[in-house]
């Protein structure tokens, strides 16, 4: 491909500032629609979740500017993790002290992996049957998710709320279809600010600005940090698998930007990525918020738009650091229905799906009976558990509970085991073309 502008090009102010408002157009639907789901299973108060969204606001800028200038130094956004968020609803009821170290502790083990290069040795791990199995079980295990956003009340019958669900994602779907270029990468946005538009037409009594209205136009959110460490064996080991799964997408997103910018040092700038994104986590965990990643869908932009240039990031960056300091502008924002948040979080899962079967036919020669097992079993028990009332698992021992209570976990650790232990004969490499 040809591009107008190199990795180290610097384009004219306008356009740089441009195309930094197209970087935030596709941050800021990431950061409201995860946000509020996480945010939502910490704290009640609307406040405390606007505080919530804007420290995670904060942490996207910051982290954004280092990774741009000192960390993989590649055009890529990031963002909240889907599946830090997994963990995050899997340990819902637990202490928020203990959810935070397991970020911190995750983050750190990131950053150490990062600058010591061990991922080398946990990637023969993942084989594509593996990552195929984790990418699906992202999106199975976020359906109880979106099941209670798509049927949540607020003023309006879960059944009504349902259909509109449905008719907006077939709209988003249109959409996918029809739209092109640099239309197609802000389709997230497109549809959350249509869909919320629509909503509230429909629905005026739904439109509560009350707390919008109330709230600063500018101040601080260092409140409800993390207090102190709290170390919890099971919660540790659950989130350490989820940070597995992580690092596997982060790499995955360096990796693919790569096969665009060819860069001669790539290894270095994976590295040192990694490094950055631990310290994300590391910065999320003691604010107390969802952690981070890369963002793979930064190469449809790159491709879109023909600019390579990681420079553009920067507005995007400055953009959010001033927004996270607003929650007023925050709370406006947020005032996204949570039916348009189900709704798009949806759309989001179907690509989800639609990346990992990709990687699962891709990889393989022809799709055998066993790999079937292998790659369904896993998610169908993951699913299984994700449904599963929390009361449920109160029963296991206090160790256990935050590793059987979290089906992509458990979906996790059985993968490995059917790909390494019961299925090992059959061997991952030979189907690999």
């Amino acid at each position: 491909m040809e591009f107008r502008y190199g990795l180290e090009d610097r384009p004219p102010p306008g356009e740089t500032l441009l195309m930094g408002l197209q970087w935030c157009a596709l941050t800021v639907p990431f950061l409201i629609i995860l946000g509020k789901i996480a945010a939502a299973y910490h704290l009640a108060d609307p406040a405390d979740q606007t505080t919530y969204l804007q420290k995670m606001a904060f942490i996207i800028a910051i982290f954004l500017v280092l990774e741009i200038l000192w960390g993989h130094r590649l055009p890529l956004i990031m963002g909240p993790s889907s599946v830090i968020l997994i963990g995050i609803i899997s340990s819902h009821g637990l202490d928020l002290n203990a959810i935070s170290t397991a970020v911190i502790s995750g983050g750190v083990i990131l950053a150490l992996a990062g600058i010591t290069g061990v991922f080398g040795h946990l990637q023969r791990l993942f084989t594509p049957r593996v990552v195929a199995v984790v990418l699906l079980l992202i999106a199975f295990t976020l359906t109880p998710t979106i099941l209670r956003l798509v049927t949540d009340p607020q003023g309006t019958s879960p059944q009504v709320n349902m259909v509109y669900a449905l008719m907006l994602t077939t709209v988003t779907l249109i959409l996918h279809r029809l739209l092109t270029g640099i239309w197609k990468s802000v389709l997230i946005m497109i549809s959350m600010l249509g869909g919320s538009v629509v909503y509230f037409l429909i629905f005026p009594e739904n439109l509560n600005m009350t707390a919008v209205a109330s709230s600063k136009f500018i101040a601080p959110f260092f409140t409800n940090m993390t207090s102190h460490l709290s170390f919890d064996t099971g919660l540790l080991i659950s989130f350490f698998v989820c940070f597995v799964a992580l690092s596997i997408n982060d790499l995955g997103s360096m990796q693919s930007m790569n096969a665009l910018v060819n860069t001669e040092d790539i290894a270095k700038r994976l590295n040192w990525g990694v490094f950055f994104t631990g310290l994300a986590n590391v910065t999320a965990g003691v604010f107390g918020v969802i952690g981070q990643v890369n963002y793979s869908m930064s190469v449809g932009v790159v491709a879109a738009t023909g600019c390579m240039s990681r420079f553009t990031l920067l507005p995007a960056a400055a953009v959010l650091l001033l927004i996270s300091f607003s929650p007023m502008t925050i709370g406006f924002l947020g005032i996204v229905p949570p039916v348009v948040i189900g709704s798009i979080m949806f759309y989001l899962l179907c690509s989800q799906v639609s990346a990992g079967l990709l990687v699962a036919f891709e990889s393989l020669r022809e799709l055998t009976f066993d790999d079937g097992m292998i790659i369904g079993m896993p998610i169908l028990i993951a699913t299984v558990i994700a449904f599963t009332p929390a009361p449920f698992f109160q029963e296991f021992p206090q160790l256990l509970r935050p590793i059987v209570g979290n089906g992509f976990v458990v979906g996790v650790i059985i993968v490995l085991l059917m790909e390494h232990g019961i299925f090992r004969k059959s061997g991952s490499q030979a189907n690999l073309r």
